[in-house]
C-alpha cells in the first residue's frame, strides 16, 4: 500500500486510461448542455463536445458534485493513508475552494492543492506529485511543494474565433464584431489564477511570434534559465491538431533539444475560447519530471 494517493480532475488533460496506467485517479468534469448533464470522457468525448459546442445553445461548466468528490476520497483512503487532490485553478472555478472546506472534515488526511494551474501545466503538477509520493514524501510536503512552485509556469493562447469570448461576456458583441472584421487575433494568458488578455495580433504568424517571445522572456526573466534547458515546453489546442503539430515544429527550430508534447486544452477552457485555438506553455522542470 502506497502512503499517498494522487487525485486530480480531467482539466489536467489526464485521461481515465492514462490515470489508471500511471497510478493517478482522475475525477471527470461535469458539463451542462441545456439542462442535460455530461461527464468528460465518460459520456462526452472531445469530438462530441466540439460538435455540441458548434451547434450553439447553452453550455455551462460545473464543479464536480460534492458527493462524488467525497466518495472518491473515501474510496482512496481505504488503501492509502493520505490523499493529495490537485483540482483546476481556484481562479477559474470554485471547486478548489469547496474541496478545501470539505477536507477540513478529514483530520488532515486530504490535502487540497491550490497551485492555480490548468491543462498541461496542471498535468505536470500531478506527475510531480506522483514522483514525490513515490519518494515517500507526505501529503503535506507534496502540497507545500506544489503551492511554493505554482508560479513556475505560463500558458499563452491564440484564439481562433472571438465568438466564444463574446458568448461568455468577455467581449461585448460590438467589440467582437469589430475584432472579427479587422481579423484581430487576441493572445490570452494563464499565469496564476485567471484567463487574461495578453496581446493582440493581426495575423496568425504575428500571434505565434508574440507567444514565442513571451516563452523566451519567461525563461530568461522569471525562471532565470536563459537557454531553457531546465524548462518544459508544450503545445495545446482546441480541435486544431494539424496546426498544433506545425506550431510544435516551429518551436523545435528555436528549442531543438526539447521534447515538446501536444495535448488538447481542457474542455473547461475550451468553453470560453471555442475551437481553433493554439497554445504554448513553459514550466520549470522540477524533480526530474518530464511530460510524455
Amino acid at each position: 500500500m502506497s502512503n499517498v494517493a494522487i487525485l486530480t480532475d480531467s482539466n489536467s488533460g489526464i485521461t481515465q486510461g492514462e490515470g489508471m496506467k500511471n497510478g493517478i485517479s482522475v475525477l471527470p468534469m461535469p458539463f451542462y448542455f441545456g439542462d442535460k448533464l455530461f461527464y468528460e470522457e465518460i459520456d462526452l468525448s472531445q469530438k462530441e463536445f466540439y460538435k455540441k459546442l458548434q451547434k450553439g445553445g447553452d453550455i455551462t461548466t460545473s464543479m464536480p458534485v460534492v458527493g462524488n468528490v467525497m466518495d472518491r476520497w473515501d474510496e482512496l483512503l481505504k488503501d492509502h493513508d493520505e490523499v493529495v487532490y490537485i483540482p483546476m485553478s481556484s481562479g477559474l472555478s470554485s471547486s478548489c475552494e469547496t474541496a478545501t472546506m470539505l477536507a477540513d472534515d478529514y483530520d488532515g488526511k486530504v490535502h487540497v492543492v491550490n497551485n492555480q494551474r490548468i491543462s498541461v501545466t496542471q498535468k505536470l503538477s500531478v506527475y510531480e506529485a506522483r514522483k514525490l509520493a513515490e519518494e515517500g514524501k507526505s501529503g503535506a510536503e507534496i502540497k507545500k511543494f506544489l503551492e511554493d512552485t505554482k508560479a513556475d509556469s505560463s500558458i499563452y493562447i491564440m484564439v481562433g474565433t472571438l465568438e466564444y469570448l463574446k458568448r461568455g461576456g468577455r467581449l461585448t458583441p460590438a467589440v467582437a464584431a469589430i475584432g472579427t472584421l479587422l481579423k484581430i487575433k487576441p493572445v490570452l494568458q494563464i499565469q496564476g489564477e485567471k484567463l487574461d488578455s495578453f496581446a493582440k495580433a493581426r495575423t496568425v504568424k504575428q500571434a505565434k511570434q508574440i507567444i514565442i517571445d513571451a516563452l523566451e522572456k519567461d525563461m530568461k526573466e522569471r525562471f532565470k534559465d536563459e537557454s531553457g534547458e531546465n524548462c518544459i515546453i508544450s503545445v495545446a489546442h482546441t480541435e486544431n491538431l494539424e496546426a498544433a503539430e506545425l506550431f510544435r515544429d516551429e518551436l523545435k527550430t528555436k528549442w531543438p533539444k526539447h521534447n515538446i508534447i501536444i495535448d488538447p486544452l481542457s474542455l473547461s477552457v475550451s468553453c470560453h475560447i471555442g475551437p481553433g485555438a493554439l497554445a504554448a506553455t513553459v514550466s520549470v522542470m522540477h524533480e526530474g519530471v518530464e511530460l510524455n
